[in-house]
C-alpha cells in the first residue's frame, strides 16, 4: 500500500483527534476516495457514451413508423 498525506486546518485536526477511537479516519478517507474514482469514472464513461451516440448516424424523421408501417402490412 502506498502513503499519501493530507494536510488540514489544526482545528480539523483537533475535532478528528476527539473521535478517532470511534472513527478510523484513514479507511473514511480511502473509502471517500474510492467513491470519488468511481463518480469520475462514470462521468468519464457517459461522456465517452455522448460522444459515440453523438456519432452515429441519423435517419430521416418518419423511418421507423415507416418500417413499422412495412412489418405490420407484410403479414
Amino acid at each position: 500500500m502506498s502513503v499519501v498525506s493530507v494536510r488540514v486546518p489544526r482545528e480539523l485536526k483537533e475535532k478528528m483527534q476527539k473521535y478517532r477511537d470511534k472513527i478510523n479516519w484513514s479507511e473514511e478517507i480511502r473509502r471517500f476516495i474510492e467513491n470519488k474514482i468511481l463518480e469520475a469514472e462514470r462521468e468519464n464513461t457517459l461522456s465517452r457514451l455522448e460522444e459515440l451516440i453523438n456519432q452515429l448516424p441519423t435517419v430521416p424523421r418518419g423511418t421507423a413508423a415507416s418500417y413499422v408501417r412495412e412489418d405490420r402490412d407484410s403479414n
